[in-house]
């Protein structure tokens, strides 16, 4: 088959969705098929585009068998409703051009669109038309409940109610719409998209190449980290992980000398995080690291940490939990009973109310001082990724469904 792919994120990102959609498109080379990916040009999570992408204004290539046009894109230096927006829609306008040539050269037999940029939807919903081509949305996260969840988007705007029928639509077109957990995929029977047309697709964890580490993390010599436990939290720094939590945890477990709090990650709200925290000696923030030193850097952790703000919890599930349980680790995640996070590490962490920081807190301390539990659940975290999130499992799934 003739696949068009059509995303904002993608490699060389090395967090959030672009390893994914980068890996799918991989996989679906592998598999036989001839793909084609239509994504911005990589700006994430730094928020600025990589120089290495600046010129020309489409920049083109050809890796690991995909053939690959990364579009430009407006990047705003504060993170906001209206900025996101603009952000999203000259994405948008800028693959529009690239989609329509894409249909009538290429002739894709299916289009694969993700959210985000569910703004860019009907572009790739357009190209699919022209090219009498299946069209398939991926969702991995709903952005219009999880910019009212992080307060991007007031609720009762006009803003948010244009957000919600927009929303509807676009998943009201494809032919099959997935998701990444099943919570997810149950928010999308919700909002009206038949059974029948759901498929879940899940992020996936290097369960090959991350492993339960065995002996002492090399970050620990490089960083000067002299501590027995080290509480990791990495990957994005923006306004839906909720991190100030993290900060005031630290604050709490001040007095503790065996504890480091090490975050370590890019975003939006990096700046105002390093101030929050400029009084703690207990924690070290570091840049992101390079993604072939993930499994090192995940082996440095007693404990993941994974804060989400109330009402998030089911919006998206964060692609970093997948090798945080492939290292072997407890995770103390904020998420409400029920909840898809919550259901996800209810064997392999603690989960505390979202905002709670006593309750955050206490569940890490409790970790730390009870060793023989912590091994155990950081046991069935290496044994829930190896079940639920094998990358070779899961990509040969998909590619025998498109």
């Amino acid at each position: 088959m003739r696949i068009l792919i059509a995303g904002i994120n993608y490699a060389p990102e090395q967090i959030g969705i672009g390893p994914y959609t980068a890996g799918t498109a991989q996989a679906l080379v592998d598999a036989g098929h001839e793909v084609e990916v239509l994504c911005a040009k990589a700006y994430y999570p730094e928020w600025k585009i990589d120089p290495a992408y600046a010129r020309p204004l489409y920049h083109r290539s050809v890796e690991e068998g995909v053939r690959i046009t990364r579009c430009p894109l407006y990047v705003p230096r504060v993170d906001g409703g209206a900025r996101r927006i603009l952000h999203h829609a000259s994405f948008a306008a800028a693959l529009a051009p690239a989609a329509i040539g894409a249909a009538r050269r290429f002739k894709p037999d299916l289009v694969w669109a993700l959210a985000p940029s569910l703004i860019a939807a009907p572009v790739a919903r357009l190209a699919a038309r022209v090219a009498g081509a299946r069209y398939w949305l991926h969702v991995q996260d709903f952005e219009v409940e999880a910019a009212l969840a992080t307060g991007l988007v007031e609720g009762r705007s006009l803003l948010a109610r244009l957000g919600a029928a927009f929303e509807r639509a676009q998943l009201a077109a494809p032919d099959r719409v997935s998701s990444i957990s099943p919570k997810m995929c149950e928010r999308l029977a919700d909002k009206g998209v038949k059974p029948e047309r759901i498929f879940e697709f899940r992020n996936w964890a290097e369960i090959d190449r991350i492993r339960p580490l065995e002996r002492i993390s090399a970050y620990r010599a490089e960083w000067g980290i002299a501590t027995p436990h080290v509480a990791l939290y990495s990957g994005n720094i923006a306004n839906k992980q909720g991190i100030e939590i993290v900060v005031e945890a630290a604050r709490r477990l001040r007095e503790r000398g065996d504890l480091t709090f090490v975050i370590c990650g890019e975003g939006p709200n990096r700046a105002r995080l390093e101030q929050a925290c400029a009084d703690l000696a207990n924690v070290r923030l570091f840049d992101l690291q390079p993604r072939e030193r993930l499994g090192e850097l995940l082996g440095l952790a007693s404990v993941h940490l994974l804060p989400q703000l109330a009402g998030a919890a089911d919006l998206v599930l964060p692609s970093k939990l997948a090798n945080m349980l492939a290292s072997g680790r407890p995770v103390v995640a904020t998420a409400a009973p029920g909840t898809g996070i919550a259901n996800e590490i209810a064997d392999c962490g603690i989960a505390t109310p979202p905002g709670d920081a006593d309750g955050f807190a206490a569940a890490l301390a409790s970790l730390l001082d009870d060793p023989a539990r912590a091994a155990r659940l950081g046991a069935a975290a290496r044994k829930a990724a190896e079940q639920r999130w094998s990358r070779k499992e899961i990509l040969a799934r998909f590619s025998t469904t498109v």
